[in-house]
């Protein structure tokens, strides 16, 4: 694929756009508040955008699009969760987490629980960032390898190498402002490639004849799925298995209420109606962009096959069909979508913004895996890192570090669902710190914390085993039953 003129021109521009509203709107900082939490002085937009910004990235859109390829409309669940997560979030958590007095999850859980559980909720938190920066390495390796003629190790260092600039050397964006601007930009360009996907199939009745004609061809060669059950898997909202599915939008639900990024959100809020109002307004965005992303992983899936699969198709000596295309895995389903068929320049903008939306979240979530490892951990191991000099030199070598797994870990999973990960990454975040944020806020001083230390370490246990175990129930289900057990062992003083 040769990128044209009017692909660079609007990738450039909605950039520059994003950049100019970052740094026009950091000259609002004047102080640690402001720059935390916006003073507690940003309106409803500002709080949506807040929370978008870090929602609407690589797993919503590149990991959507790449599970619908393979699943059809069940890849819907990690938006619907999302946008879930943010109706829970609006309507349950914004007064108590708000009057708490604090500015961080972990801050309400030590105050209630003590340092020991704050240390072992951050640890496990970082883990789960751990594993988002993972899948949005995948989604940002996907994009260049659709840009450029690269191979996926090239494509990951690369990607790894532009958040390790951004992060360790600073930038001036604002997480607020920037994510309306980037919000409104993947806003329109992904419903306008949900209706591009319907006008180019003759709506989804069209969608599902071409899905059923390419499988047709394909299940021949490789033995994949009938033509008895395609409408199944492709037009079933639970096509992974109940369990699977739901539990995996459980995972993202909690996740968005257990996670840093969209709480600070809510506090930046001027007051309790305009952070409900933003958080649900996030809701209802997230749902269609999501709807689009599955519309567009279902198109590709009837027009496009993967390498693999042709080469299963060459060995059997089949050809394709008509103007089938080849990708090289089903992660470029969005990104090649947007430059086969996407006008150039709003296909430009498209790539453009999610390219920065993706590097944007990975390099944050490094800085705050970081900031707790350095904080929680090393500084307590040796305090004297406490000292500014130090404190940056280890800061940024753990940012190094971190990237560097992360790329190879990345390699280990370039065959995965990043939204698998996505959900895992939710999943680690929800049982370390879901429960005890929960308890804390709405059942003080009820439980003994010795209890809810044992809650956070087993619970994510139980989830990682269950992970690897493969066990027919989502380890989301396991990892809450095993830490709410334990909690409830602390209600009644055993």
């Amino acid at each position: 694929m040769t990128i044209s003129f009017y692909h660079i021109l609007g990738i450039v521009l909605s950039i520059i756009l994003i950049e100019v509203v970052g740094i026009m709107s950091s000259k609002k900082v004047k102080t640690a508040a402001d720059f935390s939490h916006a003073g507690g002085k940003a309106g409803t937009w500002v709080v949506c955008g807040t929370i978008m910004g870090t929602l609407i990235g690589g797993q919503s859109t590149v990991g959507t699009a790449q599970l619908a390829f393979t699943y059809g409309i069940s890849a819907w669940w990690f938006t619907l969760g999302a946008a879930l997560g943010c109706v829970v979030l609006a309507i349950g958590y914004v007064v108590p987490l708000r009057r708490s007095g604090c500015t961080t999850l972990l801050e309400v859980v030590s105050k209630e629980y003590g340092k020991k559980a704050e240390v072992l909720g951050s640890v496990l938190c970082s883990l789960g960032m751990f594993v988002s920066v993972v899948a949005q390495i995948l989604s940002a390796s996907a994009l260049l390898m659709t840009l450029f003629p690269m191979r996926f190790y090239m494509a990951a260092a690369t990607s790894c190498l532009i958040m390790m600039i951004y992060v360790v050397f600073g930038g001036l964006w604002s997480a607020g402002i920037g994510g309306v601007v980037k919000l409104i930009l993947l806003c329109v360009s992904t419903l306008a490639g949900g209706i591009i996907v319907l006008t180019l199939t003759d709506g989804y009745h069209g969608l599902m004849t071409s899905i059923e004609e390419l499988i047709g061809a394909l299940v021949e060669t490789q033995g994949g799925v009938s033509h008895e059950n395609i409408n199944d898997r492709y037009n079933n909202l639970l096509a992974r298995g109940a369990a699977k599915d739901i539990g995996s939008c459980l995972s993202v639900i909690l996740g968005v209420l257990a996670t840093q990024s969209y709480a600070q959100g809510i506090w930046a809020a001027k007051t309790d109606s305009v952070a409900r109002k933003g958080a649900m307004i996030s809701a209802v965005l997230t749902i269609p962009i999501g709807a689009a992303c599955v519309l567009i992983g279902l198109y590709m899936r009837g027009h496009y096959v993967t390498v693999e699969e042709l080469d299963v198709m060459t060995a059997a000596g089949r050809s394709l069909l008509g103007e089938i295309g080849v990708m090289a895995t089903t992660a470029q389903a969005f990104p090649v979508f947007i430059t086969h068929r996407m006008p150039e320049f709003l296909g430009g903008i498209v790539l453009g913004t999610l390219l920065i939306t993706i590097i944007i979240g990975g390099s944050g979530l490094t800085l705050g895996a970081s900031t707790i490892l350095v904080r929680d951990v090393f500084m307590k191991i040796n305090p004297t890192l406490s000292e500014s000099s130090k404190n940056l030199i280890i800061s940024r070598l753990t940012i190094v570090g971190i990237l560097l797994m992360s790329v190879i870990v990345a390699a280990t999973f370039s065959g995965s669902f990043i939204n698998d990960l996505g959900f895992l990454s939710m999943g680690l975040r929800a049982t370390a710190v879901f429960l005890p944020l929960t308890l804390a806020l709405f059942f003080s001083k009820r439980f003994k914390y010795q209890w809810i230390v044992v809650s956070i370490i087993a619970g994510t246990a139980a989830l990682v085993v269950s992970q690897f175990i493969q066990l027919p129930v989502d380890g989301i289900f396991v990892g809450l039953a095993v830490a709410a057990i334990c909690c409830l062992l602390g209600l009644c003083r055993i």
